[in-house]
């Protein structure tokens, strides 16, 4: 492994491109250089160590290098380590379905492999397409996204995202499709409240949003194959959390209008909200289900697409009618994924993290709001499980933001990597999406140390 901290810099600047990152950026100073992770913490080539607050892009779930993850990993090496999954199947991927179906509604019985969160929204957008089209509904070939949603960055996915800071400039590229206003309890003009948003489940309010959806669906439902949406939490678009009340309203729009529920729970699933996913806390059952990230643990790309018999009949037919679902991936149903993927569901059903964890989650929130709630920069205060996020402002009375130019989120992220942890902002929401190992010593020292450099950044701006 080369070690030479000089020579892997030199390398990195003169041929890498980093996603989602202004290389400029780094024009005069270097990236970090991980090379070790235990636990809840990076260590560097130099052998400082960072917080990691959001578990490497939301998908490590126990921890670092768990030994029991390490392990299934290593005892897979001898067996398989990838085969085509056309036409051939495998014990692995086999009982990753056994396993997950004990966790899922049983009226999801249907599991389809591919390998990442984007292509698992990808699979449900043409699940749902196709399935109008094999049925003979031709005219049904639109979607319908909330505004700030995020699915992904393929094209499919881009096309019902809504984050116009990623997406604005692919828009060419990519199919029409009905967008409603988001959830966004903090910025609704129906809610003046100078309460924070914390988990959403307090708030009175005549579901406006919800309404806009509903007239959409009434002008166009016969256009519309599905609805999309992240349950419970718009992750990308700032860490939205709203509440469960409108999953049901939206489920009985869904119902109501004849078109399918789609639920991306690519972030949320495995018990990033508190319970194994999203969608219990709203009683709510979707009728296709994207999942990926916490499905290894965040150790290799794996994902699922769920759905029902009734969507899988649809395409269940002699092969010369044309309703095979023509799709795949070359490492759909990876056995070193999948094996990993096992030792994680046996994690949860023998360790129980999120019994463990409530104390602990309930902790969380309330030190954010001891610690934020009175600082003046703060607008909003929101959690959800093993999510929190504050979004700062320049004023909170008119709930202005500070300037873009002056990018105070980045410059609090390039803070933070000085005190110790990762604080990647979404503009200037910062946020920590945390493993379901964290402790509140942890939790103490992370949160401490975030206060203390946000504070230091956002003064010079106020």
């Amino acid at each position: 492994m080369l070690r030479d901290k000089k020579r892997i810099l030199e390398i990195d600047r003169q041929h890498l491109w980093h996603p989602y990152t202004q290389m400029k950026d780094y024009e005069s100073r270097d990236p970090l250089v991980i090379a070790r992770a235990r636990g809840l913490k990076l260590y560097t080539l130099d052998g400082h160590e960072l917080y990691d607050t959001i578990s490497s892009w939301w998908c490590n779930l126990h921890g670092h290098l768990h030994p029991a993850l390490n392990q299934a990993l290593c005892e897979q090496l001898e067996y398989l380590e990838h085969v085509n999954f056309s036409g051939f199947t495998h014990p692995y991927a086999v009982e990753v379905v056994e396993r997950l179906r004990r966790f899922l509604p049983a009226e999801l019985t249907r599991f389809f492999f591919s390998d990442n969160g984007s292509t698992a929204v990808e699979v449900a957008l043409k699940m749902a397409f196709q399935y109008w089209q094999n049925r003979g509904e031709t005219g049904r070939t639109r979607f319908l996204a909330l505004q700030e949603a995020y699915h992904g960055d393929t094209l499919g996915a881009v096309s019902v995202g809504g984050v116009d800071l990623f997406f604005r400039l692919y828009r060419p590229l990519t199919f029409e499709t009905f967008r409603a206003p988001a959830p966004y309890c903090y910025r609704c003009p129906e809610n003046p409240s100078p309460d924070f948003t914390r988990d959403a489940e307090h708030i009175q309010c005549a579901l406006r949003c919800l309404k806009e959806l509903e007239r959409i669906l009434e002008e166009h439902a016969e256009e519309i194959c599905a609805v999309i949406v992240e349950p419970r939490l718009l992750a990308a678009g700032g860490m939205i959390v709203y509440p469960a009340e409108y999953l049901r309203g939206l489920r009985a729009l869904c119902d109501r209008f004849g078109v399918f529920l789609i639920f991306d729970e690519v972030a949320t699933g495995f018990g990033r909200t508190g319970t194994m996913f999203a969608l219990e806390s709203a009683g709510v059952i979707p009728d296709i289900l994207c999942l990926s990230k916490g499905l290894t643990a965040g150790y290799l790309p794996l994902a699922l697409t769920v759905t029902t018999e009734e969507i899988y009949q649809a395409f269940y037919a002699d092969y010369l009618e044309g309703k095979t679902f023509y799709h795949g991936h070359t490492f759909t149903a990876n056995p070193l994924a999948c094996a990993v993927a096992i030792a994680n569901l046996k994690i949860f059903e023998k360790e129980r993290p999120l019994e463990k964890g409530r104390e602990v989650r309930a902790y969380f929130h309330r030190r954010l709001l001891e610690l934020f709630a009175d600082c003046p920069y703060v607008g909003d205060i929101r959690y959800l499980g093993y999510v929190g996020a504050i979004e700062l402002v320049r004023d909170r009375g008119s709930r202005k933001s500070f300037p873009p130019e002056k990018r105070v989120g980045f410059q609090i992220y390039m803070a933070s990597l000085e005190e110790g942890l990762v604080l990647r902002p979404l503009g200037d929401v910062i946020y920590w999406f945390l493993p379901l190992c964290v402790t509140r010593e942890d939790l103490d020292e992370i949160l401490s140390r975030s206060l203390r450099v946000i504070e230091r950044v956002v003064k010079e701006y106020l």
